[in-house]
């Protein structure tokens, strides 16, 4: 059997992804063209990046949509908050499977907000105790 593509989602993924995208009715007057299936757009979202193509080259002959579809459609997803939900709902799906491994976990400091940092601007203390002497 062959491996699955990393972009391709199967039936038991897509029924966790779907709930979570946002429902868009057609309109009845004016309904325009109809809306290419979301697991096919979410499809084309994943190659794009795995290939490292524009989205402008994503082949439509691949079925995914056309790639301003796909880029159209994330930043409607991105908005509706879908990324950090599918996040958070797979996260509780691995966690209560007990399928993370946190021994070689590494957090970067970019990811984990800084408590206390250097003053701001505005807040640095003064060096000197009045105005500065006049240069001229």
């Amino acid at each position: 059997m062959a491996r699955p593509k990393p972009w391709e989602v199967n039936d038991e993924l897509w029924a966790v992804i779907e709930p979570l995208l946002p429902k868009v009715e057609r309109r009845a007057r004016h309904p325009g063209r109809k809306r290419h299936p979301d697991r096919l757009v979410f499809q084309g979202i994943l190659f794009v990046p795995h290939t490292g193509m524009a989205w402008e080259h994503l082949p439509q002959e691949l079925g995914f949509g056309s790639g301003m579809t796909c880029w159209r459609r994330l930043a409607e997803w991105t908005e509706a908050a879908v990324w950090p939900r599918l996040h958070e709902t797979l996260l509780a799906k691995l966690r209560s499977a007990d399928a993370l491994d946190f021994s070689l976990t590494a957090v970067d400091g970019s990811h984990v907000r800084a408590l206390k940092g250097a003053p701001r601007q505005d807040e640095a203390p003064s060096t000197g105790a009045g105005r500065a002497a006049s240069t001229t």
